[in-house]
């Protein structure tokens, strides 16, 4: 078991991969065979890969906030015409596409949280054609992402109600940038670098749903964090540091976390959530 970042590198390098030290962990906690465990993560799998598809199609939530901003920005990859990157925008696609179907109701895996489900599977879902990736080597990324992820939730936190959206969309974005260094052929030192430079440019960021919706700004900070993965890792494999730690970047999350006051921590209370258009569409919905 492994508990921080210094120690998730140093036992990574007694396994094959990080994607087995995270298997061996789970084996360890669990009364699952690793068998079982890399059938719950296929499925896992088989869920991201749905919601992406319905998403990209097409669909609206139930208040009418949100829907219909994945396929849009198909037909814009459609058209050619655009200013980022191909892999960027598909991923940001992509993770706007899972969580308008979040926002619908449907069949999503939240990864870390529902909040935060489009970035992982977006990025994923973006790669793994251009990297060449096998079923095998998309499910050991989810590991890979899932052992940084454990990390992170044990020394700050995971949900934009404990501390911000930097924890939620930020720790999803950290997570999908380990993992893109490991899928890339990058090393584990690396991974480590990406994670902290994603956690320090998303520090701070407020949660603040309209109306307490998982919608605005919900679905497009998603795409954010999707775009964040994907340059993180890009400097990360470039051989760019963080002077600051990883682990000790962690625990700066945590501390900015709990200093963030409880109208900025998902009570939809401060932020975009106290604008007076906000507050009409709360009170549109609500009644």
């Amino acid at each position: 078991m492994f508990y921080s970042i210094k120690e998730l590198v140093a036992q990574s390098h007694d396994y094959p991969s990080v994607a087995e030290l995270m298997i061996a962990t789970e084996m360890a906690n669990t009364t699952r065979s690793r068998e079982q465990i890399r059938q719950l993560m296929a499925r896992n799998l088989e869920v991201m890969e749905q919601s992406v598809k319905e998403g990209v199609a097409g669909v609206h939530s139930l208040t009418g906030l949100t829907g219909g901003e994945a396929k849009k920005m198909d037909e814009y990859l459609e058209a050619g015409d655009f200013l980022s990157g191909q892999p960027i925008l598909e991923a940001v696609r992509n993770a706007v596409a899972v969580n308008e179907v979040n926002a619908k109701m449907g069949l999503i895996c939240a990864t870390p949280t529902a909040g935060s489900a489009g970035v992982l599977a977006g990025v994923l879902t973006a790669v793994r054609d251009r990297l060449k990736m096998t079923r095998d080597q998309q499910i050991d990324f989810l590991f890979t992402a899932g052992a940084f992820g454990l990390v992170i939730a044990n020394n700050a936190g995971i949900a934009g109600a404990e501390g911000g959206c930097q924890e939620e969309v930020g720790s999803a974005s950290a997570m999908a940038a380990a993992a893109l260094v490991i899928a890339k052929g990058g090393s584990v030192e690396q991974a480590s670098a990406a994670v902290a430079i994603t956690l320090q440019n998303m520090m701070g960021l407020v949660c603040d749903p309209v109306a307490g919706l998982v919608e605005v700004p919900c679905v497009k900070r998603n795409a954010l964090g999707a775009s964040q993965a994907m340059i993180s890792a890009d400097m990360a494999l470039a051989g760019m540091l963080s002077v600051i730690p990883t682990d000790e970047v962690i625990e700066a999350v945590r501390r900015v976390g709990v200093q963030l006051p409880s109208s900025l921590r998902e009570t939809g209370e401060g932020g975009l959530a106290a604008t007076p258009t906000a507050v009409a569409l709360k009170k549109k919905i609500f009644g």
